[in-house]
């Protein structure tokens, strides 16, 4: 039979300390389903078999898969070649992850112990995939170690909207060993009642991006970054998104709630890199055609702004349709600025550079000029005027 002790023992890759670390907290919440991953010599799923239903030890290693399998006398538990969670299918109570946590060492590579280039590869790999395998109150065992990045480590468990607790950290020579609980933050619990395959995208000033699934179609999810002091940006976002939708203005609006809002996701590029890439008279149209959005913005008496500089909220898509982003500092005004604030970006000294490459000529002066005259009066004569200075 196999035992913690005649692993120990008998196994060529002995359980190292933190393998015997992770054991009395895997005997501590191992209950349900268990999954171990990066499984080595069985030690932790032999642990978690005495109070789970069943468990599934997996290890990319397959020496180390025909091992358990051949000394673990337990009809409880079964062992699975996979990378991750690869070959893995269903939801867990309890998954345990020891991994490898150090930095690549391109003369010596050691699958059970390199993590990747900077030792939290792996790591960050098993975080994004996680959530759609951990059942909805379950728990995530996870150690790493001080020489893998605990800040890198702790950002990819925020990302992905997990919880975590610091159970134990422990000093071994030159390095610190972690042992973290992680837990499905409520926000997620939320999400995955309507949306499935929730990956991190960005994170802004005041709010995190999402991409999901929703019947099997891709969308976007943005939620308040907990980061931010901003009050009421996700409500002042999707109330404007929805009257803005109406001409035609914003990414379609598909759900909205107090702690996030849902849109269609935008394949495309963000207008510094289209423009990087395109031909002269898709730059002409493109930046012409935000113009006009930035005219109908003026008009309506609202004021997005950010669009001096609006690398972020400008995307081009499919058949060179545009689509502003970021409403969260949308507002009414009596004095708007949209077409002034564009005109701001494109008269500037970077884009300059970049439309000069293209051979799209905007006289600055001259345009900056008009500029003014339609401050004074916002109307289409004027802004064709702007128009007219891009060529």
């Amino acid at each position: 039979m196999l035992t913690a002790e005649s692993v120990y023992y008998k196994m060529i890759y002995k359980p190292r300390e933190d393998s015997l670390l992770l054991k009395k907290y895997v005997s501590k919440y191992s209950k349900g389903l268990v999954l171990d991953i990066g499984t080595g010599s069985g030690i932790l799923a032999v642990e978690a078999a005495k109070k789970a239903k069943k468990v599934v030890g997996v290890d990319i290693d397959e020496k180390a898969v025909k091992y358990c399998k051949k000394n673990a006398k337990n009809k409880k538990i079964r062992f699975v070649k996979s990378d991750l969670f690869k070959n893995v299918k269903g939801k867990f109570d309890f998954i345990v992850f020891n991994p490898p946590y150090l930095p690549e060492d391109k003369m010596d590579k050691d699958k059970a112990l390199d993590g990747g280039k900077k030792g939290y590869e792996v790591i960050e790999r098993f975080l994004v995939e996680v959530n759609e395998h951990l059942k909805p109150n379950g728990k995530v065992l996870l150690l790493f170690s001080s020489l893998t990045n605990k800040e890198k480590v702790e950002q990819f468990i925020n990302r992905n909207l997990l919880e975590s607790k610091l159970l134990e950290e422990k000093s071994f020579f030159f390095e610190k060993l972690y042992v973290y609980l992680l837990s499905k933050s409520n926000i997620l619990k939320k999400l995955e009642k309507r949306f499935s395959n929730i990956r991190y995208l960005a994170k802004g000033h005041r709010g995190l991006l999402f991409t999901a699934l929703y019947k099997k179609k891709k969308v976007t999810i943005k939620i308040k970054n907990p980061e931010s002091e901003a009050v009421g940006r996700i409500s002042n976002e999707t109330d404007w998104l929805k009257k803005l939708n109406k001409a035609r203005i914003g990414p379609k609006l598909l759900f909205k709630d107090k702690e996030y809002f849902a849109y269609n996701y935008i394949e495309g590029d963000f207008i510094l890199d289209f423009i990087r890439k395109a031909k002269k008279k898709e730059v002409i149209d493109i930046i012409k055609n935000v113009f006009g959005q930035m005219f109908v913005l003026d008009k309506l008496g609202v004021n997005k702004e950010e669009m001096h500089h609006p690398v972020k909220h400008v995307i081009i898509g499919k058949s060179l349709k545009v689509t502003l982003l970021d409403f969260e500092r949308c507002h009414k005004s009596l004095k708007p600025k949209n077409v002034t604030q564009f005109v701001q970006f494109v008269s500037s000294s970077n884009v300059q550079d970049l439309l000069k490459k293209k051979r799209v000529k905007v006289s600055r002066s001259l345009i900056r000029k008009y500029a003014a005259k339609y401050k004074k009066e916002r109307i289409k004569d004027n802004l064709n005027n702007i128009l007219d200075c891009i060529e």
